[in-house]
């Protein structure tokens, strides 16, 4: 009897994926266990095993689909010593009484419904989802047009998009429409939550970083070679603020929590989220017990985590939590900003450039020295002026003196 590989859901929330690529080709042997697909959430990029063994005979979603929904049927399996040509055909069958059924109910809940097949029989009627058919009528857009990706070529919301995300002109010039990526969704849903429900309030601090940036260049220098004639390692200031961060929230635990409705949640583990950039927006990776770790490894984890999340590889616990975040634009030379807190978590710590200052010493001479702003943004129900002050302090003093981060 056919079996059937269907969308597997990743996550809780997750509702559809793309499809990235396909590890085996029809016809090739699979065992229990095995990879076979790679599928693309809206955060990373995930293997999908095979739940039972036999022959791939028939692949319904090509690699590339995207917006594949949880459940589709993405590939037939063969059992072991069926035909795969019955297999097919039994699958395939399976999937087509499975549309029709789904076309019928949708007809029955939508009698508003007016496109282009309005008045064709059930056999006749193209397979389209709802979200792709009212997307259609709404763009006065002929589904008959379309050749569909989804399952057994059904018509999916990113067809129906393909169709009307051409430049549009204007009197002022040519504009291009985007569609939104499953990714910059997220994001944008977070953001407007965060700045609608969290009342956020903000505190700055300025450091004077000269004995960090020295601290530093002593640690490169102790680096050996590796064989590739590279140095093993190599320090940044953001690993330094990891570090001292993680050390400060130990010392002040209030700043790590978050509101969790009717309790406010203190985490015992202090793991500090590390804002990264990629091509479509942002993640935020985990360096899990940061407090407990020495500067190398923090330096080697942060490096390794954020090439993981730039290739969307990052696995959920990698990404999933943290209970602090920090995010650096120091080296795009930005001065100062104040970050958007990350839900549920409390705070966000906000990283600008180094710099070049004069300033006062304590005799009164004036002396160039290297600052750096810091910002603290705050969720006012868990963190108050006072407690995120004395953070802050803690911080600085770290910062300043970087060689009590061995002390602490």
């Amino acid at each position: 009897m056919a079996i059937k590989i269907l969308m597997p859901a990743l996550s809780p929330t997750m509702k559809e994926g793309n499809l990235a690529k396909w590890l085996k080709k029809e016809g090739d042997k699979v065992a229990a266990g095995e990879v076979i697909a790679e599928i693309e959430t809206d955060k990373a990029i995930m293997e999908v095993d095979a739940v039972d063994e036999g022959t791939l005979a028939k692949i319904m979603i090509t690699a590339g689909a995207k917006n594949v929904k949880v459940g589709d049927v993405i590939a037939i399996l063969a059992e072991e010593g069926e035909d795969i040509e019955t297999a097919i055909k039994e699958g395939q069958e399976i999937i087509v009484k499975s549309h029709v059924k789904e076309i019928v109910v949708e007809d029955i809940k939508t009698e508003k419904y007016s496109g282009p097949d309005q008045k064709e029989s059930v056999a006749e009627r193209i397979f389209a989802t709802p979200l792709a058919r009212r997307i259609a009528s709404q763009e006065n857009i002929n589904l008959h047009n379309i050749t569909g990706s989804g399952p057994n070529g059904r018509i999916v919301k990113s067809d129906v998009e393909g169709c009307i995300g051409q430049p549009l002109l204007n009197e002022n010039g040519g504009v291009t429409t985007i569609p939104i990526t499953g990714i910059r969704q997220v994001i944008a849903d977070r953001l407007v939550e965060s700045k609608q429900q969290v009342p956020h309030f903000y505190l700055e601090i300025e450091c004077v970083v000269d004995k960090l940036l020295e601290f530093r260049t002593e640690i490169n220098a102790g680096a050996k070679l590796g064989e590739d004639s590279k140095p093993e390692y190599k320090i940044s200031i953001n690993d330094f603020l990891v570090k001292a961060a993680a050390l400060s929230l130990a010392r002040h635990p209030k700043v790590n929590s978050s509101w969790q409705k009717d309790v406010i949640i203190q985490y015992n583990d202090v793991d500090i989220c590390v804002a990264v950039a990629i091509d479509d927006g942002l993640m935020t990776p985990i360096v899990k017990n940061a407090n407990r770790k020495n500067i190398l490894q923090i330096s080697a984890e942060v490096k390794e985590l954020a090439k993981k999340a730039k290739s969307q590889r990052l696995k959920p616990e990698e990404y999933q939590g943290g209970g602090f975040t920090i995010s650096n634009l120091g080296m795009y030379s930005i001065k100062s900003f104040y970050a958007i807190i990350n839900p549920p978590q409390s705070c966000i710590m906000a990283v600008g450039a180094t710099r070049k200052v004069a300033m006062y010493n304590k005799n009164d001479q004036l002396e160039m020295r290297h600052v750096m702003n810091i910002s603290l943004s705050c969720d006012h129900r868990v963190v108050d002026g006072a407690t995120a002050a004395m953070f802050l302090n803690t911080l600085k003093e770290l910062i300043e003196t970087p060689s009590l981060m061995i002390c602490y």
